[in-house]
């Protein structure tokens, strides 16, 4: 793969012209066909799980009970102080509300408070429910405004008029400028990573090219797909970190070349042939964790992990195409200038020093080739020189990130303990975590759907907010209106069952709908239990009356997708901690490195949900990201945890870990190895995790919980992930382990490929093709190695 990405980078630099006309049309292609196929008014946010119960019930009142087959909306009437619903004035201005709604559309119907007897006991409240024969998904647009505005003239004298419903509850996800923001501050955090405002603009660029191509590609599919506007925004979320981040890899190699006198068409080859190699493999993980959503078999779901994947693969193309070609067209302007921060920096990685006149030395090699080292007391294999003790000695030039690596290998075993406990402690919240989908208690307080949900929730009962419908097949019963109104009577002894409705029978097809309102809310655990409780007794019914049952309803719904999702998620991070772990056994050839990833992996998911927790279920900080009212967990959130936060945790273990490698193989020493790869990778790796964590909490201003809940936990995640175990857990459980870290038993290493993933051999033949005089160490290794060095380790400790 080296090769062949070494080839497209120089085909792509050459012909830069082409290559960005063709992303151009590209983008043209995708917005033309949004325009003509589809479009974000064509967005579906319905939660649907086929073959479940709930499902098939819902399919079959489409035609038995076509009016309670659709989303509904609630208009919740609150008399002013003193007064009541049924007072004369009141109940005309009620009545008259109610005959507007019925005009708006695609109302099929609409049940007054006074015919279903729906008003709190006090008599100041009433609550009208308002039926579509349609699923939200598939109302017009301004259906719901409308609808507004036709309630809207009882609002006088006191009267207040809220609406609801849970037509209201998948509403279009709104990210408002959460972009921009992710945007500006990835391009301040560039800035100050490469001390360029040009160079820093580059991977911004190209990450738009990028996103712009995925969503409005997945946008043009909605005319004929199930696109939800989560779907969309955790595209645009991840398709912008990952492209930003994918071309900061490659240009952060780039420059790095240039400052070392390279010409720009081979640096930026030789770039996208190393560090875009990585990129490759690295977004390939993201790509099939994110597909592998798919096979939980939950439709939303599925468009989400397809978006994301869509998004990711084409950030891959990006950085392996066009970005090359943008660098052809800055050509050497990426060079940082002589004398600069930045060039002293670049040199200083790359072993590479300059004496009193400013001119580079480099020394010449020693009598094997290898141990010669620079006036600046750098070797020739760019490692720091060794102490009598092994040690590698601090020296000027290490960067932060070297430093904090030597203070936390100092004491290995105590950073371990520093870090599990932490970490336990963060992730202890999660073993009572409740999973559901976001109803409208969660939605924005100053929302008409959260002041409805909230004043049905006091003045009827929270079961008022979430009823049950009992679908009833009374084919085979001797008297069917009987059989009906006995299976009703059976449900209303059930505990947590507040009223049941009269049932609605359809004689043609020998079936009754009968309306089951809980005592408690749609997300509370009793409510699941209730459910779960009516399809338990389903023989005993049939026994007793000769009708069979089927629940469902939204509430219903959401209780099969959260089982639905319970059920998935072992098996997936099965599947996913096992890809991770035989991908890391190729990568990196050894036992150890596979292991305490899967392990940091694990710590890092299990803190960031326990986070999750504290802050939405809990309540702990959440006024801090507009989080104004407690509940549930998302049934989503963790499966898409997993996903995401697997490929992005191999991204970071893979930049950070092979340059370890190699300096070990180099070198044979173990705790400089692991210093080197902090002084390579280490800032690029923490600026990559920066602009990843802000690009996913600028979205924490979305007004979707689903949408916020999701963006903090990835945010939470990759900060976890990156700072805590890829640069504190990882260094100490190599430094602990040592020379056992790369151990590989023979019989295995014979039977594995070779992947190649840094494109190490790329490295080493462009090294050894430079000429011995060449100002240049050997561009993206892991330190400047000799013409002729050695590649084989010692074996002393």
């Amino acid at each position: 793969m080296p090769a062949f990405l070494h080839r497209l980078g120089h085909l792509a630099f050459h012909h830069r012209r082409r290559m960005l006309a063709l992303w151009l049309a590209l983008v043209a292609a995708a917005v033309v066909c949004m325009t003509a196929f589809g479009g974000t008014g064509k967005l579906d946010n319905t939660f649907s799980i086929p073959g479940s119960e709930s499902q098939r019930a819902l399919d079959r009142m489409k035609t038995d009970f076509p009016t309670f087959s659709g989303t509904s909306a609630q208009i919740v009437f609150t008399a002013a102080d003193g007064q009541k619903v049924t007072d004369p004035a009141d109940s005309a201005r009620i009545r008259a509300a109610l005959d507007a709604a019925g005009s708006s559309p695609q109302v099929a119907k609409v049940v007054s408070p006074f015919d279903a007897h729906t008003m709190s006991a006090d008599g100041t409240t009433a609550v009208a429910q308002v039926r579509y024969e349609v699923p939200q998904s598939s109302l017009e647009p301004n259906a719901l405004d409308a609808l507004k505005s036709a309630v809207a003239g009882a609002n006088q004298q006191g009267m207040r008029v809220d609406v609801g419903g849970s037509a209201f509850g998948n509403a279009p996800s709104e990210s408002h400028s959460s972009d921009i923001i992710g945007i500006g501050v990835a391009l301040v955090i560039l800035t100050l990573t490469f001390g360029s405002l040009l160079t820093a603009g580059i991977p911004v660029v190209t990450a738009l090219f990028g996103v712009a191509t995925a969503i409005f590609g997945a946008l043009s599919l909605t005319g004929t797909v199930s696109i939800s506007s989560t779907a969309q925004s955790l595209a645009l979320m991840i398709g912008l970190a990952v492209g930003i981040d994918y071309a900061l890899f490659i240009v952060s190699r780039h420059r790095f070349h240039l400052a070392h006198g390279m010409e720009p068409e081979e640096s930026a080859a030789l770039a996208v042939g190393t560090a875009g190699s990585a990129v490759v493999f690295a977004g390939l993980t993201v790509v099939i964790a994110m597909t592998g959503l798919t096979v939980v078999g939950i439709p939303y779901l599925t468009a989400m992990g397809l978006a994301a994947a869509g998004a990711v693969l084409i950030a891959v193309l990006v950085a392996t195409t066009l970005l090359p070609a943008i660098l052809g067209f800055a050509g050497t302007r990426l060079t940082p200038r002589p004398g600069s921060r930045a060039m002293r920096r670049e040199r200083a990685i790359g072993g590479v020093g300059e004496n009193a006149t400013g001119a580079n030395v480099v020394s010449g090699s020693g009598e094997n080739g290898v141990s010669g080292t620079a006036d600046n007391g750098v070797s020739r294999t760019g490692e720091r020189p060794l102490s009598h003790t092994g040690e590698h000695v601090v020296s000027s030039a290490a960067n932060a990130a070297e430093r904090w690596f030597r203070l936390v290998t100092r004491r290995p075993l105590l950073t371990l303990v520093a870090v599990v406990a932490s970490l336990g402690a963060l992730a202890w919240p999660a073993h009572d975590m409740r999973l559901a989908l976001p109803d409208n208690g969660t939605a924005p307080s100053s929302s008409s759907q959260r002041i409805a949900f909230d004043e049905v929730g006091e003045k009827l009962g929270p079961g008022f907010n979430g009823p049950l419908l009992v679908l009833a097949d009374t084919g085979h019963s001797s008297d069917p209106t009987t059989a009906a109104q006995r299976v009703a009577d059976a449900i209303g002894a059930l505990p947590d069952v507040a009223t049941v409705g009269k049932p609605v029978a359809n004689p043609a097809t020998h079936s009754a709908l009968i309306q089951v309102i809980p005592d408690s809310a749609p997300s509370d655990p009793a409510t699941k239990t209730l459910v779960n409780t009516i399809r338990d007794d389903r023989a005993a019914i049939l026994r007793d009356t000769g009708a069979t049952v089927q629940v469902t309803g939204s509430t219903a719904v959401s209780v099969d997708v959260a089982a639905k999702l319970n059920s998935a998620l072992i098996p997936f991070a099965a599947v996913v901690i096992g890809l991770s772990l035989l991908l890391l056994l190729l990568v990196f050839r050894s036992l150890v490195v596979p292991l305490k990833a899967a392990a940091g992996f694990l710590l890092s998911i299990a803190a960031t949900l326990g986070a999750a927790v504290g802050v939405f279920q809990l309540g702990h900080l959440g006024n801090l990201i507009g989080v104004d009212t407690t509940g549930p967990v998302s049934s989503f959130l963790p499966i898409i945890l997993l996903a995401v936060l697997f490929g992005l945790a191999m991204d970071y273990e893979v930049f950070l870990v092979s340059r370890m490698r190699e300096s070990y193989l180099r070198t044979g020493n173990p705790l400089g190895a692991v210093h080197s790869g902090a002084r390579h990778s280490g800032r690029v790796v923490t600026a990559a995790a920066l602009i990843m964590t802000s690009v996913f909490a600028a979205f924490l201003t979305s007004d979707s919980t689903m949408l916020k809940q999701i963006a903090f936990a990835l945010a939470a995640g990759v900060l976890l992930d990156a700072f805590v175990i890829r640069m504190t857990f990882v260094p100490a459980v190599l430094a602990l382990t040592r020379h056992a870290a790369w151990w590989l038993p023979k019989w295995l290493e014979r039977r594995l490929p070779d992947l190649d993933i840094e494109g190490d051999r790329l490295d080493h033949a462009h090294a050894a093709a430079l000429p011995e005089t060449a100002p240049v160490p050997r561009a993206g290794a892991d330190d400047a190695e000799g013409p002729r060095a050695s590649a084989t380790p010692s074996t002393a400790d």
